[in-house]
């Protein structure tokens, strides 16, 4: 099974609902949720906090994921949705995507079942640690641009698009490891890894992420595939912390988008004031001492570090991929992913492109975003669909 882009080590099952405000509407009326009890981190013990935690995300205009206490909350709630079950996990739906550019991937899977099995295109091959089958769905929740909920004393307009996710996914907790993965990861050229950010028993981080680093110790840095890690939002507050004491100094690339360095530098960004960013990614780059950071937005994606400029192929394939999905969700064509490449580029990230290289005295690389033009447009999987672009011209580094 040996290839060349391996991907890892979490997957999962998306229940993706059909966005309705009245919904929602009608569930802040049913429980006489005010504006004052609004609170994204509200512990969520059932569907009211659910519903609560939705509507302040909403009303912050901000994307994020949450862990929720009991799974059948989520199953509750998607009950009151058209929904469509779908593959989730960034390397699965980035295997997906770059299946369809013609590459192809082994993976990583935690989690089997009948979804699993049916979903997945042919020609991808994976291993799984699962030794059980069960489905754990993770709610996505997707908001388009000028999206109004009026309800009670809660009134809010959007100015852009966002999505949540909503979990509580045993396998991806314990996130146990297949012995094959050694094998997989002596094979590869290239190692996209991800999906810790759903654990909270710091024994069993303890436990992976030792693993992991005598994994990478085997091989010599200069014969050891290129590692990529994609960032995420965590649910307990000092695992994350724990992942990047131990994987930073081994990731060639660490990935993230605006919501989570917003997280981790504890502030608010303005993703087109090239001075700002610059004085936050100084920050970040502090906090997680990786060789090269990666910040992809809706405006532009960037790498940071004295090695950016070699990624600037990389930033391109990840923009163009996942603007493609952006444009025309799952159901993207190759000759989809052409016509992107040709599309205009977004102004405000051109601006701010320009901007910030000539800050960075050769810290910075930065690709602005392509203009679109659709307006039924797709928010879920987006940082996985940009994973998987950047991965194949680091094939060739």
């Amino acid at each position: 099974m040996s290839k060349e882009l391996l991907l890892g080590i979490g997957n999962n099952i998306d229940y993706e609902i059909k966005w309705d405000a009245h919904v929602l509407e009608n569930k802040i009326n049913e429980y006489g949720i005010t504006l004052r009890e609004l609170d994204a981190n509200i512990p969520i013990t059932g569907e009211r906090s659910l519903v609560i935690s939705i509507v302040a995300y909403i009303k912050n205009n901000i994307g994020g994921e949450r862990f929720v206490n009991d799974i059948q909350i989520i199953e509750t709630f998607s009950q009151n949705f058209q929904k469509t079950i779908t593959l989730g996990g960034t390397s699965v739906r980035a295997a997906i995507a770059l299946n369809k550019l013609g590459y192809t991937s082994a993976l990583h899977f935690v989690l089997m079942n009948e979804h699993v099995r049916r979903l997945l295109p042919g020609g991808i091959e994976y291993i799984c640690s699962a030794d059980t089958e069960h489905t754990w769905p993770h709610l996505i929740i997707q908001y388009p641009k000028g999206t109004t909920i009026n309800a009670g004393d809660i009134h809010i307009t959007t100015a852009h698009q966002s999505r949540l996710i909503f979990t509580n996914d045993y396998e991806n907790t314990i996130m146990r490891i297949s012995p094959q993965l050694q094998d997989l990861f002596l094979g590869a050229k290239v190692f996209l890894l991800h999906g810790f950010n759903s654990m909270s028993d710091t024994q069993i981080v303890k436990e992976r992420m030792e693993y992991l680093t005598a994994l990478f110790e085997s091989v010599s840095a200069e014969k050891r595939a290129v590692i990529y890690f994609e960032d995420a939002c965590y649910h307990h507050s000092g695992i994350s912390d724990m992942v990047n004491r131990y994987l930073a100094k081994y990731a060639d690339v660490w990935s993230l988008n605006e919501d989570e360095l917003q997280e981790y530098i504890k502030q608010s960004v303005d993703l087109t004031n090239a001075k700002e960013m610059l004085a936050a990614l100084g920050k970040l780059a502090k906090i997680i001492p990786c060789k090269t950071l990666v910040v992809h937005t809706r405006f532009w994606a960037l790498a940071y570090g004295k090695d950016a400029h070699k990624y600037r192929e990389s930033l391109l394939g990840g923009i163009t991929l996942a603007t493609t999905r952006f444009r025309f969700g799952d159901s993207f064509t190759k000759a989809n992913y052409t016509a992107t490449g040709q599309l205009g580029l977004e102004k405000a990230g051109e601006k701010f492109s320009r901007e910030i290289e000539s800050l960075a005295n050769g810290l910075v690389c930065c690709i602005p975003s392509f203009l679109v033009s659709e307006k039924d447009l797709t928010t879920v999987g987006l940082g996985d669909t940009f994973a998987g672009g950047f991965l194949p011209a680091l094939l060739n580094l």
